[in-house]
């Protein structure tokens, strides 16, 4: 796309980076993300000496990463928009709404499985497409723009499932619900849920890390006006990062409905905050400009730990809640605090 008679706009437009400042960058962040795999290690240590015989266990250890797919997945299409220095208050309730569509396509419409599925992440992408549109065109900030749409999808839910959950027949869908927890590996008790997280995190790594999508995404959230002024597209790209994040929710709302077998349209409260703790656990910035598929992963795993492990030990769900949002003010304090420190040099 470029020449060398036309140089890539974004190194235009940006001052120049040295080859020790990009290795510098390159080193901090797997810095961060050795810390962030660390904090899982202590944290998955720590619930094991609380409750040796229960929490290290193979099954539990499955347990673990099966809960960790929707939160993965959310995660994935999060980073996508944070690191455009946006935010999507709306993954949540997408997530649920997705789920009822889904449902709608396979049993009351009864349309095949895999268009089902198809049209599932095209409706994921429409809701990123609304989002992006509404950042861009309407010029609302994002945090405004995808909390409208947070309670719009929480309504619409609710209306297009009657208030009622819609159930995937047993027989009908058994390859839909297959994808959740059936087993490619007969007898291992490694369900296809994790295989579908592991390809989600390979496409949004390539996504984010061998695309032109994920290069512009990454100068948009490092200096916006920049960027528009070497004469890329703004506009149409954030659009684009927007209906990509969403195609993520649409996959999550696959996900937690074939693992249920049911499509819950109450579901979806409170996956937002997780995915957004995810991805910053995982060392990407809420300032923009700088993120990691791969520490989003670990960040994704790390609350799967900690919502397993506070179940284990029977924490009262209310003091769940108080653990889970302590670790996101805590998260999002280290965040400032590296932000503040990057300035300062």
């Amino acid at each position: 796309m470029f020449s060398a008679a036309n140089p890539d706009p974004i190194q235009d437009s940006t001052a120049v980076v040295t080859p020790e400042e990009k290795q510098a960058g390159i080193w901090k962040q797997r810095l961060q993300q050795l810390l962030a795999f660390a904090g899982l290690l202590i944290i998955f240590l720590a619930f094991s000496i609380v409750a040796p015989t229960t929490f290290a266990t193979y099954s539990n250890v499955m347990n673990i990463l099966f809960s960790a797919v929707v939160i993965g997945c959310l995660a994935m299409g999060a980073t996508l928009v944070i690191v455009s220095a946006g935010i999507d208050l709306s993954v949540g309730t997408g997530m649920a709404l997705c789920a009822v569509m889904a449902a709608t396509f396979m049993v009351r419409w009864g349309l095949p499985v895999w268009l089902g599925i198809l049209l599932t992440l095209a409706f994921g992408a429409f809701i990123g497409l609304i989002n992006g549109t509404a950042v861009t065109i309407l010029g609302l900030p994002p945090f405004i723009a995808t909390l409208a749409m947070m309670m719009i999808c929480q309504g619409l839910a609710l209306v297009v499932s009657n208030v009622a959950p819609i159930y995937f027949d047993p027989v009908d869908h058994a390859s839909y619900m297959w994808i959740s927890t059936g087993n490619l590996i007969p007898g291992s008790g490694f369900p296809n849920a994790i295989f579908v997280l592991i390809l989600a995190v390979v496409v949004a790594y390539i996504l984010f890390n061998k695309t032109i999508l994920g290069r512009y995404d990454v100068s948009i959230g490092s200096n916006m006006e920049a960027t528009a002024l070497s004469g890329i597209n703004v506009k149409k790209w954030l659009i684009l990062i927007y209906a990509a994040a969403g195609t993520f929710t649409a996959l999550g709302g696959i996900m937690i409905s074939a693992r249920l077998g049911s499509a819950q349209p109450a579901t979806g409260a409170g996956y937002e905050m997780q995915a957004i703790a995810a991805t910053v656990i995982g060392g990407t910035s809420l300032a923009g400009g700088k993120g990691s598929v791969i520490g989003t992963l670990i960040g994704a795993l790390i609350i799967s730990v900690i919502n397993n492990g506070l179940q284990i030990i029977m924490l009262p769900q209310q003091w769940q809640n108080v653990v889970l949002g302590t670790v996101i003010v805590v998260v999002v304090f280290i965040d400032q605090l590296r932000n503040k420190q990057a300035k300062a040099r």
